[in-house]
């Protein structure tokens, strides 16, 4: 019994790793955490994970408007200008199909989207979902940020 214990314990360390993508340099990093007003006419969208040990051996794509943001991992963001007035999908890979945002964004505002990860039949799913200003803020500080235009879907 107790070797069974013992095995199964190394079978579960070796397979809950922690996956890891390429991050940004410190100066950037430190900048985008400046939390700065956008470009003229534009919109930023921070797109953050918090660092958790549920689901951190996935790694998840982001898009905006079906453009690749980055592949996320535990403890990242990503900060994206897009046009401001106008509505925008925010999306993430999930287990069967995308899961959507949509966000109708004001120029010259910052907004934070969550993702997590779930529960899913075979592997673990993400989704997306806006949180306040405020919030979004004291998560992103917690975070580093990851270099965009890496993922693992077409």
């Amino acid at each position: 019994m107790k070797s069974k214990l013992i095995l199964c314990s190394a079978v579960l360390a070796v397979l809950s790793g922690c996956a890891s993508v390429p991050t940004a340099d410190k100066e950037a990093t430190n900048q985008a955490k400046q939390f700065a007003a956008p470009t003229e006419g534009k919109a930023g969208v921070y797109v953050y994970r918090i660092d958790t040990p549920i689901g951190a051996a996935l790694k998840k794509d982001v898009r905006i408007d079906g453009e690749c943001i980055g592949e996320t991992a535990a403890g990242v963001f990503f900060y994206h200008e897009v046009d401001g007035n106008k509505d925008h999908i925010v999306s993430t890979e999930s287990e069967f199909s995308p899961n959507e945002l949509s966000l109708y964004t004001e120029q010259g505002r910052l907004y934070f989207v969550q993702q997590y990860i779930k529960m899913g039949a075979f592997v673990g799913g993400a989704d997306v979902v806006l949180v306040d200003e405020s919030l979004g803020k004291q998560e992103v500080l917690k975070t580093d940020m990851a270099i965009k235009g890496n993922c693992s879907s077409k």
